[in-house]
This record gives C-alpha cells, sequence and structure tokens, in this order.
C-alpha cells in the first residue's frame, strides 16, 4: 500500500544556498522520495515520499553522510530547531564581536603602521586569532566538502584567507626571497582578519533578517496556547500540556482565554472572537453543539467542549502547515536560480585560478602581489547566497502577508501565477452568493401581521422543506413564537396546511395556491413578475382562499461581491459566472454581480470544459469555487481558488484558500503576487548585477584604465552588504501598501 506523505523538516548545519543545493539533491536522489525541495531562507526541507520504501531516519542518515543534519521528531521540531538557531545565533554574535575586537587594531596595523618594529608578527598573531578563534568553522565546513568532493561559500572564505594568510606567513618568514629579487614583501594579514569579520557580520545581519520573514508562521504558531484544562469523568479538571489531549476528551475554556484544540460545546454559553480564522472582528455566540475552532478566544462565559480535532489535526494546525509547506515550495523562476548556484562555486574557483594566470602572464613576477589579491578578491566578492535568498525571502514575506490577510497560498507556483491571471471563472452557489437560501423579500395582504406570523413560524416548526430554515431564520428575526394547532398535514411537493381555532392555513408554492381557488390582484401580480425576474423562489401563505402573503427566497449575493468583480474587472481581467442553476437564476446572478459572460445549467464535467475552452484560446485561467462540483475545474484552472468556508476537498485542490469567502479577498491576493514578484526580480537582478560586476572588478578590469585595484577587504564588505540587501529588500514587502 503507497504512503505517499508530505512533511517539513528542519535542516541543521547549512550555510548557504550552495549547502541547500547539496541537502535537495542528495534527498531527491534517494529511491522512493517523489519530490524535495529546501528552502535556505527558513532552513528547512519539504519532501513527499513513499513510506513503505523509505523512512525518515534513511534520509537523516544520508543528510548526515554528506555534513549535515535534519530532525525528524514530530512532536516538537520546530522547538527543536529554534533552540539550536538560538544557540547558532549567540554563537555567531559572539564570533563577530570576538572578530572585530582584533580585525580593527589589525586593519590599522595594516593600512597605517606597518613599518613599526615587530609589526608583521603582531598582525600574524591577531589573524591567526581571529582565523582559528572565530572563523575556525569556514576552515572546518571547506574542509569536510573538499573530502566530499564539492565546494560551497565556505571553500571560497577558506581559500581566499588561507591563501593571504599563507603568502603573508611566507613573506614574514623569509622576506629575503623577494628582496634577492629586488622587489618588496608584502603582507595581507589584514586582508585574512577583516574578510572573516566583515563574513561573519554578513552572516549575523541575514539571520537577523531572516528572522523578521518568518514572523508570520511564527505568530500563526503562537496562536495555539500550551496547555489546556481537562474535565475528569467525577467533573474535576487539571492543566495538562496540549501534547497529552486525545479525541474525546473533554476540555473546560475560562474567559479570555485562547481555545486549546478544535472541538463542539457541549455545555456553557459564551462568545468567540474569531476573527484569527473568518476576519470578522464581532464575536460569535456559542452554545452547545456549536463548533469551537483552536486559536480562537474565549471573550466572556465558560464552557466545556468535547475535543474532535488535536494536535495535527486542527484548523489552525492546517494552516501553520499550509503557510510552511507554501513557504518551503519553489518558484518556477528558483529552479533556475538554483542551477546556477549548483555551478557557482567551482566556477568562481576557475576564474580565480585564470585571474592569477592573466596577471602573472601580463606582468610576470613583479606583478604576484596584484595576481594573488586579485585572484583572493574573486574569491571574496563572488556571493551565492544573495542568489539563493532572493526568491524564497521573497516568497516568505509575501506569504506571511497573504496569510494575515486571510489568505492562504499553498505554493510558489501560485504566488508567481496570480498575477499573470487575465480571466477569472466563478461558480455562483458559496462563491457569488451566501451558498444558502434566505427570505430576502416579503409582501403582506393584512395588516394583522402578529397573529399569522405565530402561526407561520409554527407551521414550519413542524415542516421538513429545505426552505423551512430560511424562513424559520426571518421569522425568529420578526419575534415569532409558537402556537397550538390542530391537523398538521405535509403535502409532498406542494406545501403544508393545518388547523388553528377551525380555521384551516396553508403554506406552499404556486399550484398549492391555486389549489384554494386565490386570485391574484393586479399588484400582487405585478410583484410576483419582479421577484420572477430575479430567479427568487416564492413562497405563499393564506387562509382558506385568502392570500395573506408572499415571500421571495433567494440564495442572496454576498454584499461585497459586485465590489470585488468591479475591482478585477479594473485591473483587465475578464469575468466568468459557471452555475449548475437553471438559465434565469444565472442570468438574474450575473447581472446583480456585474458579469457579462455566464452560462447555466453547467454539470462539474462542463465546467471543466469550459476553463479548457478559455485556456485553448490563449487565456490563463484562474477558477473559484466551494464544492465539490468544482473540484475538477479547480484541478484544470491555471490557478485554483476555494473559498474558506466550502469542502474540505476543493480546499486541498485548490493553490489558493480565501479563508473569509470574500470575494474581496481575490484582487487583494492578485495585488500581493504582483508586489511579490516585483521583488523577486528586483532581488535576482541585484544578485546577477552585483556578481556581474563585483567579479570583473576584482579580476583588476579597470587597472590598466585607472590602476584600480578591489582591496580584498573591500570585497568582503560588499558580498556581505550584498546578502543583507537582498533579505532587505524583501522586508520591505511587509510595509507596501
Amino acid at each position: 500500500m503507497n504512503k505517499e506523505t508530505t512533511k517539513t523538516l528542519p535542516v541543521l548545519d547549512m550555510s548557504c544556498a550552495v549547502c541547500a543545493n547539496n541537502v535537495e539533491h542528495t534527498v531527491a536522489e534517494m529511491e522512493g522520495v517523489k519530490n524535495a525541495v529546501v528552502n535556505f531562507a527558513t532552513h528547512t526541507l519539504t519532501v513527499t515520499y513513499d513510506g513503505d520504501v523509505i523512512s525518515l531516519d534513511k534520509m537523516k542518515t544520508e543528510v548526515q553522510a554528506v555534513g549535515y543534519d535534519l530532525i525528524i521528531e514530530e512532536e516538537n521540531a520546530s522547538e527543536v530547531q529554534e533552540d539550536i538557531e538560538a544557540k547558532r545565533y549567540r554563537l555567531l554574535r559572539r564570533n563577530v564581536i570576538g572578530a572585530w575586537t582584533f580585525a580593527i587594531p589589525l586593519a590599522v596595523l595594516g593600512m597605517f603602521f606597518m613599518h613599526i618594529p615587530y609589526a608583521n608578527w603582531i598582525m600574524l598573531f591577531l589573524a591567526l586569532s581571529i582565523m582559528l578563534l572565530f572563523g575556525r568553522e569556514f576552515y572546518v565546513n571547506g574542509l569536510k566538502h573538499a573530502l566530499k568532493g564539492s565546494a560551497n561559500m565556505d571553500t571560497l572564505v577558506a581559500l581566499s584567507t588561507l591563501i593571504a594568510f599563507i603568502f603573508s606567513l611566507f613573506n614574514t618568514v623569509y622576506p629575503q626571497f623577494w628582496y634577492d629579487r629586488g622587489l618588496e614583501p608584502h603582507v595581507y594579514y589584514e586582508a585574512s582578519g577583516v574578510i572573516i569579520a566583515f563574513v561573519l557580520l554578513g552572516k549575523l545581519l541575514e539571520e537577523r533578517a531572516k528572522r523578521n520573514t518568518s514572523s508570520a508562521i511564527k505568530g500563526l504558531m503562537g496562536l495555539q496556547p500550551k496547555t489546556a484544562y481537562r474535565v475528569s469523568s467525577d467533573g474535576t479538571e487539571e492543566e495538562v500540556m496540549i501534547s497529552q489531549l486525545q479525541t474525546g476528551d473533554l476540555i473546560r475554556v475560562h474567559p479570555g482565554e485562547r481555545i486549546p484544540v478544535d472541538g463542539v460545546v457541549t455545555e456553557g454559553v459564551s462568545s468567540i472572537d474569531e476573527s484569527m480564522l473568518s476576519g470578522e472582528v464581532i464575536p460569535v455566540v456559542k452554545q452547545a453543539g456549536s463548533k469551537a475552532m483552536a486559536g480562537t478566544i474565549n471573550q466572556q462565559g465558560a464552557f466545556v467542549m468535547q475535543a474532535t480535532g488535536v494536535g495535527e489535526a486542527t484548523m489552525l494546525a492546517r494552516i501553520v502547515r499550509m503557510v510552511q509547506e507554501a513557504q518551503g515550495s519553489k518558484a518556477p523562476v528558483q529552479r533556475i536560480v538554483d542551477k546556477i548556484s549548483r555551478i557557482f562555486v567551482p566556477v568562481v574557483m576557475a576564474i580565480s585560478v585564470l585571474t592569477f594566470a592573466v596577471w602573472m602572464l601580463i606582468g610576470g613576477e613583479a606583478y604576484f602581489s596584484h595576481a594573488l589579491m586579485s585572484a583572493v578578491s574573486v574569491l571574496v566578492i563572488a556571493c551565492p547566497c544573495a542568489l539563493g535568498l532572493a526568491t524564497p525571502t521573497a516568497l516568505m514575506v509575501g506569504m506571511g502577508k497573504a496569510a494575515n490577510h486571510q489568505i492562504l497560498i499553498k505554493d510558489a507556483y501560485a504566488l508567481e501565477n496570480m498575477c499573470k491571471i487575465d480571466t477569472v471563472v466563478l461558480d455562483k452557489t458559496g462563491t457569488l452568493t451566501e451558498g444558502k437560501p434566505s427570505v430576502v423579500d416579503s409582501y403582506w395582504f393584512s395588516e394583522s401581521k402578529k397573529i399569522y406570523l405565530d402561526v407561520l413560524f409554527t407551521a414550519e416548526k413542524k415542516s421538513e422543506h429545505p426552505l423551512s430554515i430560511a424562513l424559520l431564520e426571518w421569522l425568529e428575526e420578526s419575534g415569532a413564537s409558537m402556537i397550538e394547532v390542530d391537523n398538521f398535514e405535509s403535502c409532498v411537493g406542494r406545501g403544508i396546511k393545518m388547523n388553528v381555532k377551525d380555521r384551516t392555513y396553508w403554506v406552499g408554492n404556486r399550484a398549492f395556491k391555486d389549489s384554494f381557488d386565490v386570485q391574484l390582484a393586479s399588484e400582487a401580480k405585478l410583484v410576483v413578475k419582479d421577484w420572477s425576474k430575479k430567479a427568487n423562489t416564492i413562497i405563499y401563505y393564506g387562509c382558506g382562499s385568502t392570500l395573506l402573503a408572499m415571500i421571495a427566497i433567494a440564495d442572496s449575493m454576498k454584499m461585497t461581491s459586485p465590489q470585488a468583480v468591479g475591482l478585477l474587472k479594473k485591473k483587465g481581467i475578464d469575468v466568468h459566472l459557471l452555475t449548475g442553476d437553471r438559465e434565469e437564476v444565472a442570468k438574474a446572478t450575473a447581472k446583480e454581480a456585474g458579469i457579462e459572460n455566464y452560462k447555466a445549467d453547467v454539470l462539474p464535467e462542463g465546467k471543466e470544459d469550459y476553463i479548457k475552452e478559455l485556456q485553448a484560446k490563449g487565456k490563463i485561467v484562474a477558477m473559484v469555487g466551494d464544492g465539490i462540483n468544482d473540484s475538477q475545474a479547480l484541478a484544470r484552472a491555471d490557478v485554483s481558488i476555494a473559498m474558506g468556508k466550502g469542502t474540505d476537498i476543493a480546499m486541498d485542490i485548490a493553490m489558493v484558500t480565501l479563508m473569509t469567502s470574500d470575494l474581496l479577498r481575490l484582487p487583494e491576493a492578485i495585488r500581493l503576487s504582483k508586489q511579490t514578484v516585483k521583488h523577486i526580480r528586483q532581488n535576482l537582478f541585484w544578485a546577477f548585477i552585483y556578481n556581474l560586476i563585483g567579479i570583473p572588478l576584482a579580476a583588476g578590469i579597470l587597472y590598466p584604465v585607472n590602476g584600480m585595484l578591489l582591496d580584498p577587504m573591500l570585497a568582503s564588505a560588499a558580498m556581505a552588504f550584498s546578502s543583507v540587501s537582498v533579505v532587505l529588500n524583501s522586508l520591505r514587502l511587509k510595509y507596501t501598501n
């Protein structure tokens, strides 16, 4: 039996984008793994695998073999990763402070006091201290990769600083070699030490910035409390950890507390703030039988609930998982970047060797120092991290921002392609409309409404017709109440009738009305004609041959739907309506929403065919639906969007979920997509331009023109700045309107 599973696992010990590629390639090549994606920005691996063929333990072993590690514990993986990363951050901060404590006097000595007695030996001590005490990780990781026949950013840092240091050490111990050739023996200890200091500082700033990119997911995870009050069989309660709760447990929730799990209220009444799920700020009243969701806030009364979903089975956990997997997914443009990153370090090392060779060919031994420093500068300035961070950091911020707007985006493909949509196809029921029938109008022929409302309320309480729910909701708001009745009778397919104080009251359709020989006045006929144009269902209510009232029932349009359609059209997007409802209903709904293109009586297969036809015309189509009948069309569309209050099947298939089921979120999602893609392009542009300009400058291309050579220290500062600037540009997306 196939046990295909998708997991998001924290990855440890990655230092650059090349490391992420190494881990991804290692896992992807394993038998039983269907898909593997490593996100360098979040240090996570999202892997889809067959549990019958491969285990997480085996993946962990393989990843460890190439120099990294995975956290595969189910319960507290994110906490373990956070703890390890916090320790790593503290160590990095200590190394930065230590490195700069030695690097500043080293740089001052190297630039201004290089001729004082024993200057070279003092600088040797300072540089060696930085390399061994604070930059040791670069050399350890570089050696590990070298032994495995691979290379990463640590390799570039280790090579460049070692070359500069060994050359300087030779010149300190044996300066006569150069004097005999009529040349001055130069030392570059400051380059070795300051390069490490700058790289460490860049990593520290990068880590701080990256923490902010994941603030949205941390905020979501923080919505679930750590403990809950479990009620035992004798009625006593005890505080337990969330991980100890099981389905069926009774839990007491006190005023002001967050609800710990999904469940059903069994005892008590309260109002709950569900804004984190629905976006609605008005609290929702809950009583016995009402559903309560994890992460929402109990406002007033205490109540007892029975757990129906705990741990990973809660709606909140599902949302967190969707956002995590989405942030870990890769946009199509990232695939190109990954291919470049894979060959980046070897290419840079080759350019460095070529730079040295060209300098030596041009100037011979006299240009040895220039050749060496230019080769070192090439190694230092080339940074694959900026390329590796360009896309994932922007995606993380964009998806986090979307989640805060109750828009859940499942993968990077959807986020990158939403901005390309030129056609939106909307389902009617539950998408444009509320998805349930309600009373939209009434016309009364009698002034004495109160007694007639009570009779109608009593009749509908006894009815089993689907429309009775809509009537009852309306009647309850009117203040109607139950009365004593005689001889209630249900006439299937037509209506209901009953006796009250020897008078026969009836409620039903047009045919039922006609059976009582009721004639409509001219004014009533005009009302019926108007309601029919709007495709309303008309309920007739009378007593004997006297018509008391007419009531119009319809699946009413959501208040924001016409506005959302208008915004989409302003963006130049064609809007289409598909519905399985009859022609007059489709026409009336389309007119009310402001949609010109509509099609009625469409079966699920027909919806899919309709989207195929649009795609055949070159259209990029988004399908928005909420039910099982939309699942085929959702799967066929270029971008699929589900309403959050729809079925689980629609949400599972869709790439995007609008949690509030408010269509106004769709133009917002498209706007966020455009902003995110814009930032990705900016990041990639600057990351590529930085390397395209920086590497030739470091190689000394301007030396013949103006005698300019890029100092390795400046090269290391530029490299550190490139990664930080990319992350900061992604964070700017947070504050873009």
